[in-house]
């Protein structure tokens, strides 16, 4: 286990029971449930000598099998769309990825900066965005917009929050399956 980790041993073990495998880089649970189940972790952005940059991972199961249906329905191609319309979506999305990147940064310890230096690899760290993305406008995965959302509310969090409300209240159903904040 990573020696810069925040995690006691049973919430280790609830991590790679959703996981599926023990995680790499961990640094600490950044969401948790209401019971204290870990949502979203945040991990080191220097795994293995390696540039990480998707910074938080989304590990709740219903969270992510919504996310899995949304994303098998069509819901990246939907959002992609409104997003190559407005360009205000655009410079929201831009913002977050600036931030995003921020966020990484802060968590970096002296030994990574140092590495990144070293190796020439902070492009990986400073010119991409939310879940490694390099292109500001474009939407790849909403498991990792989603996980970054939990932490701090962003532009596809927010619309796929949307969607899903437009949804339920079309079927009558619970709007959000996400934790409190």
């Amino acid at each position: 286990m990573d020696t810069e980790c925040q995690v006691d041993d049973n919430t280790l073990r609830q991590i790679a029971e959703r996981l599926g495998r023990e995680p790499r880089g961990l640094r600490e649970v950044a969401v948790a449930d209401g019971e204290g189940h870990p949502v979203v972790i945040r991990v080191a952005s220097v795994v293995n000598a390696k540039p990480f940059p998707t910074l938080y991972w989304l590990i709740d199961p219903a969270i992510n099998y919504r996310i899995d249906q949304a994303e098998a329905r069509g819901t990246i191609a939907r959002l992609q769309a409104r997003v190559d319309a407005d360009p205000a979506l655009q410079a929201a999305m831009a913002s977050d990825h600036r931030r995003h990147i921020a966020r990484r940064e802060s968590f970096l310890s002296a030994t990574e900066r140092v590495h990144l230096d070293a190796s020439g690899q902070w492009p990986a760290i400073r010119q991409r965005g939310i879940g490694g993305i390099a292109d500001f406008t474009r939407i790849r995965c909403l498991h990792t917009w989603y996980a970054a959302h939990l932490v701090e509310a962003n532009t596809v969090g927010n619309m796929l929050e949307a969607l899903w409300a437009e949804g339920a209240a079309d079927q009558g159903v619970a709007a959000v399956v996400t934790p409190p904040r």
